[in-house]
């Protein structure tokens, strides 16, 4: 028989119980934000064995597998969740979620409809769950978040959880200021809510570039918590942006990248998605011998998920293995939809067929083994700018390197892609190669296809013209300006040769010192600019051939022309 005293203690070990099981949720909720995944679905799968009927550990389950793009395996836990006793309204939110990445915006909307008339007066989380749903969508829908959310406000105006949110909401519609306030807000009610304080560094980061200042912040947040992960990978992050931006301290730079990244990952966890995200900056961070080990491990934890190809034929055309990198790349391919495929991936396919078909022999001459092969290649790199304009800033090295081999044609076909992009860094270069590899790719033609090529060098002469604007003292922009328009060879281009030999002639003449390629191209531009003004202008045809016997006084050319124009 149980005794007084008896249910007295039970009473006290039931309320422990739970409080126990309460402060699991919470601890549940702690790995949410910390990103320690693994450990959250670890804790919430355990509550939900010892309590089955209370429906918010299935959605706070199901929502981490949201997170982890696992959409099925969170579905199946809404499901199970929506049929229990307690809170089982939060599943609804998490199945309207679904239907909004399925593009299914009614269905989802009418989820939360329901779930927001049967609140009570001061029920707010559901309200901050659902704008969470608009924010974190795969198509989102900002301006409906911050309305939600507004209204779990209005219900609740000390939940720093929907302050936090809200800020997500007015940074994903751009109004920054406001997400400021609101991360602010959230601190002031909550000064433990590390997300806030993250959120508000990571604007400073990424709306004012101020990194020193943004360092500062996740230190500090670091100093109140060494274990609170994300910050290591928002400074890993910084670094990264910094060390593009600051070239003179890239190495530094992204070797604090690198580090604060592998502290991300050791206070997180090494799951799959983790090894993804973290094999995703190390592709932006160029360290593709970490990248294929990261990839070869995530092959040894799943074998069948093709996004793990991706990273080995990244990495695999980084590290010299180009057949490898182009098997890999044909495979991931075949196994994705199409419209999941991102511009990199097609350059690096691209990338990977030229390598695998092109043979440069001890001598360093380069031959074509399959021709077809290689202009598809050239096809898939363009592909690449279509998807991606901002990716053309890589094609510069990629140019150069064909341009290296003599391949002068589909060096020309790669700047001329880059130089479609109005923001390209690199556009002096890309546009002076552009006009470079059509000129010498117009020398290595048979006389009949030159008489075709007009239409590629009036190009190359306009990215010439590019060039002169960037840079309006270029000697070479004008020399190559000059060459291109007398193998056009019309009357107008004969005028154009001759006005860029003038500027040419300016600038290389007044030179102190000239080197002796200087010395022959001014022959060369004196030369051909002479015999045009032999036409034109005769009393400065006979100036530039004199110009030529200074320079040279064998000069056989010149001699002839000053004697025809004695005549």
């Amino acid at each position: 028989m149980i005794k007084t005293k008896d249910l007295k203690f039970l009473g006290l070990s039931l309320l422990l119980f739970g409080a126990a099981n309460a402060q699991s949720a919470d601890e549940a909720k702690k790995a949410i934000d910390a990103e320690k995944f693994q450990k959250a679905k670890t804790i919430l799968k355990n509550l939900i064995a010892s309590e089955p009927e209370e429906g918010k550990n299935y959605f706070l389950l199901g929502d981490v597998y949201l997170k982890q793009k696992e959409q099925d395996s969170a579905a199946i836990y809404f499901n199970k969740g929506k049929v229990v006793k307690k809170d089982p309204e939060y599943n609804t939110i998490g199945l309207g979620h679904i239907d909004l990445n399925k593009g299914n915006t009614a269905a989802a909307q009418s989820k939360f409809k329901a779930v927001e008339d049967g609140l009570r007066r001061k029920d707010s989380e559901q309200l901050v769950y659902i704008g969470r749903a608009y924010v974190n969508a795969e198509n989102p829908d900002y301006n409906k978040a911050i309305e939600v959310l507004k209204r779990a406000i209005a219900k609740d105006d000390k939940n720093a959880q929907a302050y936090i949110t809200l800020g997500d909401a007015y940074v994903g519609a751009a109004k920054y200021n406001e997400a400021f306030q609101a991360y602010r807000d959230a601190v002031a009610l909550d000064n433990t809510a590390q997300r806030a304080s993250l959120q508000m560094a990571v604007i400073t980061k990424n709306t004012r570039a101020a990194f020193p200042e943004a360092v500062s912040a996740f230190e500090n947040i670091l100093k109140k918590d060494p274990n609170y992960g994300p910050a290591y990978r928002e400074l890993a992050e910084t670094y990264y942006l910094w060390a593009n931006t600051d070239t003179a301290k890239y190495d530094q730079y992204m070797k604090k990248a690198l580090e604060n990244y592998e502290k991300y990952m050791q206070l997180t966890d090494y799951s799959l998605n983790s090894r993804m995200r973290h094999a995703d900056f190390l592709v932006l961070a160029r360290d593709y011998k970490a990248l294929e080990a990261e990839a070869k491990k995530m092959q040894e934890l799943d074998k069948v998920n093709p996004r793990i190809l991706r990273y080995l034929a990244y990495s695999a055309y980084e590290n010299g293995n180009f057949k490898a990198s182009l098997d890999a790349m044909n495979e991931f391919m075949a196994k994705v939809e199409e419209e999941r495929l991102i511009a990199r991936d097609y350059l690096y396919l691209g990338l990977a067929k030229m390598a695998s078909t092109v043979n440069t022999d001890a001598e360093g001459n380069t031959t074509i083994t399959d021709q077809a092969k290689f202009d598809q290649a050239i096809k898939d790199i363009q592909k690449a700018a279509e998807l991606d304009i901002d990716i053309t800033n890589e094609f510069n090295a990629i140019g150069k390197k064909l341009f290296a081999q003599k391949l002068y044609g589909p060096a020309s076909y790669v700047f001329e892609t880059a130089i479609s992009n109005p923001d390209n860094r690199n556009a002096f270069y890309d546009n002076f190669y552009l006009a470079y590899s059509i000129y010498y790719d117009h020398l290595n033609m048979t006389d009949e296809a030159k008489k075709n090529n007009t239409e590629r060098l009036q190009l190359a002469s306009t990215a010439l013209d590019n060039v002169i604007k960037l840079s309006p003292e270029a000697p070479d922009a004008f020399l190559y300006k000059a060459r291109i328009n007398q193998a056009i060879g019309s009357e107008e281009s004969y005028a154009t040769m001759s006005e860029a030999y003038d500027k040419y002639i300016e600038i290389v003449a007044a030179k102190a010192q000239r080197t002796d390629a200087e010395k022959k191209n001014l022959i060369e531009a004196y030369s051909n600019a002479g015999a045009y003004y032999a036409i034109t202008n005769k009393a400065k045809s006979k100036e530039y051939f004199n110009k030529v016997l200074e320079l040279d006084p064998n000069d056989a050319f010149a001699k002839q022309e000053l004697q025809k124009l004695k005549n």
